[in-house]
C-alpha cells in the first residue's frame, strides 16, 4: 500500500513539472501579432490592459489643486492600427513636425510615444511581456493632459465612450 502512494506521488510529481517545464518552453507571444490583435479587437484590447495603469492621471481644479485620478478601463481609449503608425511628418499648418515611433524596443518592454517634437506628447504607451504574453501597463493620452479642468473629466470619460463605441461596432 505504501509503495503503491509513493508510486502515485512520484508519478504526480513527475506529471506537475513536466507541465510546468513545458508551460516555461513556450516561446513568447510575437509583439507584432500581438499589436495587430490589440488593435483590431476592442474586446482583446480591454484584456491586455492591466487597470489600473501604474500612471494616473493628474489635473487640476478650478482653485489649481491637483486632482489624482486613478487610469480605469472606464477612462480607456481604444486605439487603432493609427495610433502606432511609425512616422515622422512635417505638418506645414502647425509648422512643426509630427513624430510616432517606439522610443524603447526591448525583448520584453516596448515603449511608443507621438507627438509634435519639442511638445508635450499626445500619446505614450507602455507594453510590457508578462509570462508570454503582452499587456499594456502605463499610458498617457492626451484625452486627459493637464490642461484638462478636473471639473469637465465626466464630460471627457462621455467623449471617449462615445469614441469607442464606434470602434467596437468596427471591431469588436
Amino acid at each position: 500500500m505504501l509503495i503503491r502512494l509513493l508510486r502515485c506521488l512520484f508519478l504526480l510529481t513527475l506529471f506537475l513539472s513536466t507541465g510546468t517545464n513545458l508551460h516555461a518552453q513556450q516561446a513568447p507571444e510575437d509583439f507584432k501579432t500581438f499589436l495587430s490583435k490589440f488593435t483590431s479587437s476592442a474586446s482583446f484590447q480591454f484584456s491586455r490592459v492591466q487597470f489600473p495603469l501604474e500612471s494616473s492621471i493628474i489635473l487640476l481644479n478650478e482653485k489649481e489643486e491637483e486632482k489624482i485620478f486613478p487610469f480605469t478601463k472606464e477612462m480607456w481609449p481604444l486605439l487603432n492600427q493609427e495610433s502606432f503608425k511609425v512616422e515622422r511628418v512635417y505638418i506645414e499648418e502647425e509648422g512643426a513636425t509630427y513624430f510616432s515611433k517606439f522610443v524603447f524596443d526591448e525583448p520584453a518592454r516596448k515603449e511608443f510615444e507621438a507627438g509634435y517634437e519639442d511638445s508635450e506628447l499626445d500619446l505614450r504607451v507602455v507594453f510590457e511581456l508578462k509570462e508570454g504574453k503582452w499587456f499594456v501597463t502605463d499610458c498617457y493620452n492626451s484625452w486627459y493632459n493637464i490642461d484638462l479642468p478636473a471639473e469637465e473629466l465626466r464630460e471627457t470619460m462621455n467623449q471617449v465612450k462615445d469614441e469607442n463605441k464606434q470602434f467596437i461596432e468596427k471591431y469588436p
